[in-house]
């Protein structure tokens, strides 16, 4: 079974490229730092950065929400590969190919800290309606993902 599950936060915004072609597809790659458990001999080093990959829809998930510092939780599998450089060189890689993504921090756990966002460009943080429910804004409801 090749089943990967991990938690962490995006190091950069995702790098988004489309395929050639009639039918497209969203390919997202982004590298997640993703703490360790145990610090080992004294290691300064307490994350492991691992490249991931998202296609399709979950790649245009990605482009549109996820930017730097966000921390998500992910599944998939880990796919090992190599290619020639442009020195001759073989180089081998190993990414988790995403099978899943979601958020694992509402907003605004992060109160007081930016994370080194501007909030440009960002909607109108909705307000309390004092009955427990939230008031989104109008024009809002169309860039939600679970209309």
């Amino acid at each position: 079974m090749n089943k990967v599950i991990l938690m962490g936060r995006l190091t950069r915004d995702p790098e988004v490229r489309y395929s050639q072609g009639e039918n497209s597809t969203a390919i997202a790659r982004y590298t997640l730092a993703v703490d360790r458990r145990f610090n080992r001999n004294n290691d300064e080093q307490t994350a492991d950065f691992i490249g991931c990959v998202a296609f399709g829809r979950a790649g245009e998930f990605a482009e549109k929400y996820f930017r730097k510092g966000t921390k998500i939780a992910i599944t998939g599998r880990i796919q090992t590969g190599s290619y020639t450089n442009r020195d001759g060189v073989k180089v081998y890689t190993t990414d988790v190919v995403v099978e899943e993504q979601e958020f694992a921090e509402s907003k605004n756990s992060n109160a007081g800290s930016d994370n080194g966002f501007s909030g440009a460009g960002r909607a109108p943080e909705p307000s309390g309606a004092g009955d427990g429910f939230m008031n989104i804004p109008d024009g809002i409801d169309e860039e939600l993902p679970f209309n």
